[in-house]
């Protein structure tokens, strides 16, 4: 059986970096990453066969834990009637209309298949319906890899040390204008500078490609004020926080209705999968209803639809699942807070329900330079440690921990154990 450095020597040699996303490196942490065979439950288990408390929980869309048994049948069933159409099928409709009808603020839904895809398709709608070019971003959030979107991001941006990316030519950013997160001051400002001319805010509602950044009270708020009184379109990204801080997302927990919004896998059950929607007189430009173009073919792929559904439904029919997420959090990173202080550590720990994450750093993290003056060599050490004690997070400083329904306090405890056993509680 190979070992996960020999299952790397062979990647590097066809793979760029050996991995088939940046965030997947280790190289920040100064380790070889680890291969992964399975997935249980809370659990992740490598090719050598060692056994890990996952945190990473697939980048946030395994909720109910890994290899829930009613999404894979739901999987297996669909496999046997096939894999790929390029046609419609049943499914997409049962999924469409399930989550229209249970999320107020989305009139109409397109699948897609990655997040990427659906802020790029959200954010052309925007300025097909406006007939406006400019766009607002954040410093810090992370909206994809479409070109006009690589300006001050966050996540992998951020750990690998690359302020934008090569290959974007200057005219694909001119357009998109950086403000400050958790400053609509700056949004103000953006907005009297540019009369006319912005098509749309678009935000991470929970910053959690920087770390975990909440918004401030009334910060949201006043960013669906601001695209109001200047006639843009605000969009949410929900790609981490949809159907995960609530079933209606960030914008039900918060009590702020955007204009779109984008999701991720988890409405894919963890599979590829992305969507984006919203009022439906914005929605109904998208072609081949109206004259804002955008196609893929293989969008509503039956088998990640099956998924998806399975694992909504459940959600849906079981609302004390939120209930019981927060209070996993509460335990796991309030515990994680007092023991910080009771050694005196200077780091911050930032959670909201079942997102944290460990910051090292003692400044009070309210956006992306806070985040940036994190001790990243501090994180890798810390990183380590808890690898060899068999808690599985991501390794990187500027991403999210996530938990899952099928965490119970027996790791919780165990990862308070070992946090402070590194901390010397």
């Amino acid at each position: 059986m190979m070992n996960s450095r020999e299952w790397m020597e062979r990647a590097v040699t066809r793979i760029p970096g050996g991995v088939n996303s940046p965030v997947r490196a280790w190289n920040n942490v100064g380790m070889t990453p680890k291969f992964i065979d399975r997935a249980d439950g809370p659990y992740i288990y490598d090719v050598e066969g060692n056994k890990y408390i996952d945190y990473i929980c697939s980048w946030g869309p395994m909720i109910l834990g890994h290899n829930n048994s009613e999404v894979r049948e739901a999987v297996i069933d669909a496999c046997g009637k096939g894999l790929s159409y390029g046609a419609p099928t049943p499914g997409e409709v049962d999924i469409a209309e399930f989550i229209c009808s249970h999320i107020p603020h989305v009139e109409m839904i397109r699948m897609v298949n990655s997040g990427t895809e659906a802020v790029m398709s959200a954010i052309r709608i925007a300025r097909g319906f406006t007939g406006r070019s400019k766009i607002v971003k954040f410093a810090g959030n992370y909206h994809g890899h479409s070109d006009a979107l690589l300006v001050d991001a966050g996540s992998g941006l951020m750990t690998q040390g690359i302020p934008g990316s090569a290959g974007v030519p200057e005219g694909c950013t001119k357009d998109t204008l950086s403000a400050v997160y958790n400053d609509a001051n700056s949004v103000a400002a953006l907005f009297e500078a540019n009369k006319g001319e912005i098509a749309c805010v678009i935000v991470e509602p929970v910053g959690a490609n920087m770390g975990v950044v909440p918004p401030k009270d009334g910060f949201l708020q006043t960013l669906r004020k601001l695209c109001d009184e200047n006639g843009a379109l605000l969009i949410f990204d929900e790609v981490i926080t949809g159907f995960r801080l609530a079933f209606g997302g960030a914008a039900e927990y918060f009590g702020v209705c955007p204009d779109l919004v984008t999701y991720g896998k988890i409405i894919g059950g963890g599979m590829p999968v992305g969507a984006y929607g919203g009022r439906k007189d914005v929605m109904k430009l998208v072609a081949p209803l109206g004259p804002v173009y955008q196609a893929g073919t293989l969008s509503g792929n039956p088998v990640a639809m099956a998924a998806g559904y399975a694992q909504l439904t459940l959600l849906k029919s079981n609302p004390s699942f939120y209930r019981q997420l927060t209070e996993k959090g509460e335990k796991l990173y309030g515990g994680m807070e007092e023991i910080l202080k009771k050694n005196s550590v200077k780091a911050t720990i930032n959670y909201i329900g079942s997102l944290g994450s460990v910051f090292f750093t003692e400044k009070k993290v309210e956006n992306y330079e806070d985040a940036k003056t994190s001790d990243t060599a501090a994180f890798a050490d810390y990183f380590r440690f808890m690898l060899e004690q068999g808690i599985h997070l991501a390794p990187s400083q500027f991403e999210a921990m996530f938990l899952s329904v099928a965490h119970t306090d027996a790791e919780i405890q165990q990862t308070l154990d070992s946090f402070s056993g590194y901390f010397g509680g």
